[in-house]
């Protein structure tokens, strides 16, 4: 599933966009950067509320396909003008991490 694709499904507000042309194979989530880090993979639709420059770098270090901030989780302007930078596609949901993780488990 392309990024876009996800974005139209879940009804997710965009942030900031990348390549939306991306191919979504995972999800991954996970707040605490070393751990997502070491545990992301290529490709993942990593779902936090982190939503600094750090984590901004983490996606771009394991090439994930995009963030999705859940809860509303706010994107500070740092972050946001890294990610527009990076071409990392960040976007923001209402809905909790579980809530999008069984969504997005039936989209792949």
């Amino acid at each position: 599933m392309k990024v876009n694709e996800l974005k139209d499904k879940l009804g997710l507000s965009v942030l900031t966009q990348g390549d939306m042309q991306a191919e979504c194979t995972g999800c991954y989530s996970g707040d605490l950067l070393s751990w997502v880090m070491s545990k992301a993979q290529a490709g993942d639709i990593w779902l936090t509320v982190m939503g600094n420059i750090n984590s901004v770098a983490v996606s771009v270090l394991c090439d994930c396909a995009c963030i999705i901030l859940t809860e509303n989780a706010s994107l500070d302007d740092e972050a946001k003008l890294k990610a527009e930078m990076q071409g990392v596609t960040i976007f923001s949901s209402d809905k909790n991490a579980y809530q999008l993780s069984v969504e997005i488990g039936k989209l792949l």
